[in-house]
């Protein structure tokens, strides 16, 4: 699913009105029929629901609603902000249309003074004041109309965007003036800012809603935002020969684990075996080597000369692709080896954990990561890797995608939504994950799946696709039989073969 700006947003209506053709009028009718449907499921017409529409599109949306929710039998109070005396064509007639009905408990337009309605915990409100056309904080009298909403005990639907948000950067918006929805009810697409973590507070569940905008604008334009779907995924997988062996299903060398860390490194080697490559290796210190074997017997081991910690480089040119980082450690020798190894490595590279804590301590290394490098850090690894703490999640992004470019690499910016970056400044978000899977190790299994898809032979960029889809949904089919709170990362490598299975279906 593509995700569009704001300002491709509005072509994207421009263009389903000239050429379905359909007017913009019965756009919105259509958009506001898909929405009264969402609202009619949820709350019965003994609801009392009121409604505070802007004097735009997104207020002309919620007039038409209003209007349908009326014929259907609900007590509909509407309030109409139109204190500059001017309403975009489509809110004006809407306007018309829901007088003529004269099924409307009551309409008020304000235009200089407004006198709230009690908002009690048995009103739906109705959220049409902004949408995504917004480009700057709320202020004056609908920022006072946003907080007295929010502090009511009124459930809220929002349409298309909680009143306050912008579609893109908020990060100089004034998160006070925005409307904490309980529904938001988004048309055709999800908006950037719906994917990011600060953002979520304000939008409650978030619904979907198809309205039919046009396909061929859809598949034609050019986006820098995409959300990752299964259909994207299942196109990716290479099917396994009946003829294959080990040896050409890909060699994996995994760099883990330190004294006290070790199951970092079991992890990690457990999801690259689980991911489905032929071979792995793993090099870890010497005190690793009875737990190593107990634990994953499947895997050979390669043992550092150090007792507690990585130390030396080892050789890479018999492996497919190199993980580096679980449980590695960042003492001034493990570091030292880190960068001799980096230098040495010519085969796919994929560095996490550990090894993104000491590049960090060590900036000026930095320069000689070679290219394709693939990085998957958690947002606080991000800002230690950029030099400075990020205030919100637009701009961790933005850090993110930057870095992705200047390396010439792929960065994997963990989270909900874990996001992408591509070296040509496109960002990927993935679909799937939930919350149990904040949870020690989770990333280390993330770097295993990875490197054996490297391994196995898919290019870097399906093999980060792949690698996050699999991981989330992983932990999505784990969370049905053992719940989030309970979820431990040596579930999601044990949940991967269900994992392939549906892809595979």
């Amino acid at each position: 699913m593509k995700i569009f700006t704001s300002a491709q947003i509005h072509e994207l209506d421009k263009y389903t009105i000239e050429h379905e053709p359909i007017s913009s009028l019965n756009l919105m009718e259509r958009a506001a029929k898909a929405i009264t449907r969402s609202i009619e499921e949820e709350w019965s017409n003994r609801t009392p629901v009121v409604v505070f529409a802007g004097p735009g599109n997104n207020g002309g949306d919620a007039l038409a609603v209003s209007r349908l929710l009326a014929e259907d039998g609900y007590q509909v109070s509407v309030y109409l902000f139109n204190v500059h005396n001017k309403l975009s064509a489509d809110c004006a007639a809407n306007k018309k249309r829901l007088l003529e009905g004269k099924r409307t408990k009551l309409f008020t337009e304000v235009t200089v003074n407004f006198d709230p309605p009690q908002l009690t915990e048995y009103t739906l409100v109705i959220d049409g004041l902004f949408g995504s056309g917004l480009n700057k904080p709320l202020a004056g009298g609908f920022a006072a109309m946003v907080k007295y909403i929010n502090q009511s005990p009124a459930k809220v639907v929002s349409i298309d965007i909680p009143s306050g948000m912008m579609c893109e950067d908020n990060t100089y918006n004034i998160h006070a003036n925005i409307i904490k929805a309980d529904l938001t009810l988004t048309l055709q697409q999800k908006k950037l800012s719906m994917l990011l973590a600060d953002m979520q507070q304000y939008l409650g569940r978030l619904k979907v809603l198809d309205i039919r905008l046009s396909p061929e604008f859809i598949n034609q334009s050019d986006c820098k935002y995409r959300l990752l779907e299964e259909n994207d995924i299942r196109r990716l997988l290479m099917a396994r020969n009946d003829f294959a062996h080990k040896g050409n299903m890909g060699n994996a060398l995994m760099i883990a684990g330190s004294y006290g860390m070790t199951g970092a490194a079991i992890l990690a080697t457990k999801a690259c075996l689980r991911a489905g490559v032929g071979k792995v290796t793993t090099h870890t210190p010497k005190r690793n080597y009875d737990i190593m074997q107990i634990s994953v017997p499947e895997a050979v081991l390669q043992l550092d000369h150090e007792e507690t910690c990585f130390s030396e480089p080892t050789e890479t040119e018999n492996f497919s692709a190199v993980g580096i980082g679980p449980g590695l450690g960042t003492n001034e020798g493990t570091a030292i080896a880190l960068i001799a190894q980096i230098r040495r490595t010519s085969c796919p590279l994929v560095l996490d954990a550990d090894a993104l804590n000491i590049l960090s301590s060590h900036r000026a290394w930095m320069q000689q990561l070679p290219k394709d490098i693939i990085l998957t850090p958690h947002p606080k690894e991000l800002d230690r890797l950029a030099g400075n703490s990020s205030t919100n999640s637009y701009e961790r992004l933005a850090k993110a995608s930057e870095l992705a470019e200047r390396l010439q690499g792929y960065v994997i910016l963990k989270g909900h939504y874990s996001a992408l970056c591509l070296p040509n400044g496109h960002i990927e978000f993935n679909s799937t994950g939930n919350s149990g899977m904040a949870t020690a190790g989770s990333g280390d299994v993330l770097t295993g799946i990875i490197t054996a898809l490297l391994a196995r032979g898919y290019k870097h960029a399906d093999a980060c696709r792949l690698g996050m889809y699999l991981h989330g949904l992983a932990g999505d089919l784990a969370i049905k039989d053992i719940g989030k709170e309970s979820l431990i990362a040596s579930d999601l490598i044990n949940y991967l073969p269900k994992a392939f299975l549906r892809l595979e279906d």
